[in-house]
């Protein structure tokens, strides 16, 4: 382990090199000396899509230019060389299929500019030819600008003849650097592409992760761009633009008009530098702007880098960040819809030793009375870092342990990483290497690198072949010892190479024709899209399955959850995985987590306490630990603790019924889980910058406690007219505030909008599997006009039957005028449940004479009710109906 960690240091150093020879040459293009025009001549125009070519009237070499208009107001732009030396790579596989398109039209053209309709809004695209532009205008305003400032770049593809005979100015590393033992070699020389964007109005830009740092992006003048690089990072600096083990090339702009995204679908290695006209200016400066109407209007530019590949770019138009959620996931998809289980809390570390001590921290839990729903096994349990395998002195019954986890309706997790070792009695690496499935090294012989096994092959997943074949390896009668509540992780998989630069696999290994360059951002995701395909086949498609990741891309979404990597057991890293996981959010990954307590180091009680309490309102919620840190399940603080623990991890179960319901509705539409207040208050820009308090859905809003010795929060709650109302003590407290919390160690401050109807559980038992039938309670906050609604959805759980067969309950809860209802909002569903309504809590109202409920079947019937004048709460007890059925209640 500290080999790997000499070796991941020593690459930093190398990194830095990498980046001054690759960023050297794009960064030295200046603004407004662009030397592409567009040939107007060259106009060729269908119903849905206009080209033209673009010349280099430095190098003559001419480009192809085509233009999109796309249904759901996206416009997608690509340019690539117009007689490439081979093919260049274009991303397949991440866009669900081809985006429909929109008619296109020329409603004016001059000699050196045409316009272009985009349709509804008076939205226009005007191409000015020299030096070449395209702006997108609405009305008299233009909303973003294509290569305004002349920082076009593509580098064509050439030979080393060529290179010679047309002498061009080439610097050092572009054919070929030599770094420490490592060679890239480089045979069509340098192939890096750049564009940038300029948004005019906009001064708050989200998105592209993943990176430890603020959930707005930072000027990156004079600094470090942002990269995006999948890379295996041990203990990650904070506040770095530094890549990570996830890239998703999704921005997202916002100000008070309109939201935007651009989409820059590139796999290879890319940086994103951003400026800004108002970085220099003080807090105070931009709101005194903002109140003054400055005239000094602010513009973002955003500029892309990608080393090779072309440019295949989508523009999301908004206007709102609903429209924007809701167009990046008509092209890469929505959020895996998980089973409940996987909603609920996760225990882990590196490593359980045995089965004898999964059997143990198993007991602990019902000791302690600590509910869990799955427990975790790292690489130590295979034979040998042998996938697919198990230790046979450790874990000599695995069916047995697995039976022993069923019987308590609970789970595990066991780690299948993506290098096999090299092995000839191993039957998976055997396989491998008799269906020619692993990646090539330059030569054209198997790439083999050092990892947890030893010596290892890398399979070669951009392969549909190899991919199916990895899929058939988890049916039970390949995984010996598996069964059905056995689940995956995909660890390792940026790819992970102890002695490959960087720590990753060479640039110029092959995958087929293609360079490792062009899909290394790519890898990740084709194993977790293996490995979840794998898990569905095994259950002949009836189950869903549950796969984590560390590596992810664009479209990462489809196939489960991911988690932010190696943190550490600090402060600053509980406070930091806020942001990471709102930007995950953003673009598409609601299924995102931060190991609790810290994968590194040892946590104090304190700060144990506080991540639990803030993981349990984070989407994915995991215990994880480094293999040399002390134990520290739940119950080793000492009693006091535990029962702090305890009471957070039982907050996450009770709450499993909306987080059940917002992850469907996530699958449905694409709209996050886990939102930054902005998403729901576009106009407040006050919440702008906010990124120590989110929104679980619109409903919700958790402002955990992430400072050592905290004895209060401020929080900001907005909306003009709106009320919020603190869910332990029902309190209420006006919108558009900033509010100071007094807080214990037992403080979670989490408010419910009022104007909103949640379901939870109250019965918390040993795992979510227990709760199934069990029945909700109703906690409806009036707002301000005394009226409110929610959401309730049931289905199975765990099967695709709620898509399939409409096998599924879905209904709107609503009050208005003292009047409490539940409607149906899938009349053609079918589907039974044993749950019922137990109680419902209304809070903000006044005390009725009566309660009444009226049943589906015209009958009417006295409830039972208590009411706190104190906290105006009223308590509505046993209802008894079927949370399936229609219902009214009338309060008198």
């Amino acid at each position: 382990f500290i080999i790997v960690k000499l070796f991941f240091f020593f690459d930093r150093l190398i990194t830095i090199c990498i980046i001054i020879v690759l960023l050297m040459r794009q960064r030295e293009l200046k603004p407004g000396q662009s030397p592409y025009r567009a040939l107007l001549d060259t106009l060729e125009l269908s119903n849905s899509r206009l080209s033209l070519q673009l010349i280099n009237d430095n190098n003559k070499v001419r480009l192809l230019l085509e233009l999109y208009r796309l249904q759901g107001n996206m416009t997608r732009v690509k340019i690539n060389e117009l007689k490439p030396l081979k093919p260049r790579y274009e991303v397949p596989d991440v866009l669900l299929s081809d985006p429909i398109t929109e008619a296109l039209s020329v409603v004016a053209q001059d000699e050196n500019s045409l316009v272009v309709s985009l349709g509804g809004k008076d939205q226009r695209l005007i191409l000015s030819a020299q030096p070449f532009r395209l702006d997108i205008v609405e009305g008299s305003q233009v909303v973003m600008s294509l290569n305004s400032r002349g920082l076009l770049a593509f580098e064509h593809l050439r030979t080393p003849t060529e290179k010679k005979k047309k002498n061009y100015d080439d610097k050092p590393g572009m054919w070929e650097e030599t770094f420490k033992s490592h060679t890239d070699s480089k045979p069509n020389g340098p192939t890096s592409i750049s564009l940038d964007f300029s948004l005019p109005g906009v001064e708050h830009v989200y998105g592209i992760p993943e990176h430890a740092d603020t959930l707005k992006l930072k000027n990156t003048d004079g600094s470090d761009p942002y990269r995006l690089y999948n890379l295996d990072v041990f203990q990650y600096e904070l506040h770095n633009p530094m890549a990570l083990y996830g890239a998703v090339p999704v921005l997202i702009s916002h100000s008070t008009d309109r939201t935007m995204g651009i989409f820059w679908l590139n796999a290879a290695e890319t940086w994103v530098d951003i400026s800004s006209n108002t970085a220099g200016k003080t807090m105070f400066g931009k709101i005194l702007d903002f109140v003054q109407v400055s005239s000094e209007a602010p513009q973002t530019d955003v500029r892309w880098m990608s080393e090779s590949g072309i440019i295949d770019v989508f523009i999301m138009l908004g206007p709102k960040p609903a429209d924007v959620f809701t167009q990046y996931a008509s092209l890469t998809g929505t959020q895996s819809f998980p089973p409940l289980s996987a909603l609920a809390y996760h225990q882990c570390r590196w490593n359980y030793n045995d089965q004898e001590d999964v059997k143990t921290v198993d007991q602990g839990f019902d000791e302690h009375d600590i509910p869990y729903d799955f427990i975790w096994l790292d690489i130590e349990h295979a034979d040998g870092k042998r996938y697919f395998t198990w230790d046979p002195s450790k874990f000599p019954q695995p069916k047995e342990m697995l039976q022993g986890l069923m019987d308590k309706r609970r789970k595990l997790v066991a780690i299948v990483d993506p290098h096999i070792k090299v092995d000839s009695g191993y039957k998976i690496h055997n396989e491998i290497r008799s269906k020619n499935f692993y990646v090539k090294n330059k030569d054209g012989g198997d790439y083999e690198g050092w990892c947890w096994p030893g010596n290892a092959g890398y399979p070669d997943f951009t392969n549909p072949e190899m991919r199916t074949w990895w899929a058939s390896q988890f049916a039970y009668d390949q995984y010996e010892g598996s069964m059905e509540n056995q689940y995956i992780w995909n660890d390792m998989n940026e790819p992970s190479v102890f002695n490959g630069p960087e720590v990753t696999m060479h640039k110029d290994a092959l995958h087929g024709v293609w360079e490792h360059r062009d899909v290394h951002n790519l890898y990740g995701l084709y194993v977790q899209k293996a490995t979840a395909d794998g898990l569905i086949q095994r259950s002949e498609g009836v189950q869903r399955p549950f796969v984590l990741t560390r590596a992810f891309f664009a479209g990462s979404q489809r196939y489960g959850a991911v988690w932010t990597g190696d943190n550490a057991a600090e402060w600053g890293h509980l406070k930091i995985s806020i942001p990471m996981c709102l930007s995950l959010g953003l673009v598409g990954i609601s299924f995102c987590g931060a190991d609790v307590g810290g994968f590194f180091k040892h946590p104090s009680a304190e700060l144990l306490v506080r991540w639990y309490q803030a993981g349990a309102y984070q989407p994915f919620f995991r215990a994880h630990a480094h293999i040399d840190t002390p134990r520290r399940e739940p119950w080793l603080f000492g009693p006091e603790n535990t029962a702090l623990i305890r009471e957070a991890i039982r907050q996450r179960y009770a709450l499993l019924p909306y987080w059940y319901q917002l992850f469907y509705n996530a699958h449905r539409t694409g709209q996050p889980v886990m939102r930054p207040l902005w998403v729901e208050y576009p106009d407040d820009f006050a919440t702008f910058s906010i990124e120590d308090e989110y929104l679980i859905g619109k409903d919700l809003l958790v402002h955990p406690v992430t400072d050592e010795g905290a004895t209060g929060v401020t929080a900001y709650l907005p909306g003009k007219g709106e009320v919020w109302y603190d869910v332990h003590t029902f309190q209420k407290h006006d919108g558009d505030q900033s509010l100071y919390i007094p807080v214990t160690m037992s403080s979670i401050p989490v408010f419910q909008r009022g104007g909103s109807i949640i379901c939870r559980k109250d019965r918390v038992r040993r795992s979510s599997s227990c709760m199934e039938n069990d029945p909700y309670t109703l906690y409806v906050a009036l707002g301000s006009q005394g009226s409110a609604e929610g959401e309730l959805y049931i289905d199975d759980f765990h099967t695709f039957s709620f898509e399939e067969a409409k096998q599924f309950v879905h209904r709107r809860l609503s009050f208005s005028a003292n009047t409490l209802s539940s409607r149906n909002l899938a009349p053609d569903s079918q589907f039974s449940t044993a749950s019922w309504i137990e109680k419902i809590v209304i809070f903000g109202g006044s005390q009725p004479s009566s309660a009444t409920l009226k049943s589906a079947d015209g009958t009417e019937s006295a409830l039972e009710f208590e009411f706190d004048s104190t906290l105006a709460v009223l308590t509505l007890r046993k209802p008894g109906v079927n949370a399936a059925a229609d219902w009214t209640i009338v309060l008198r």
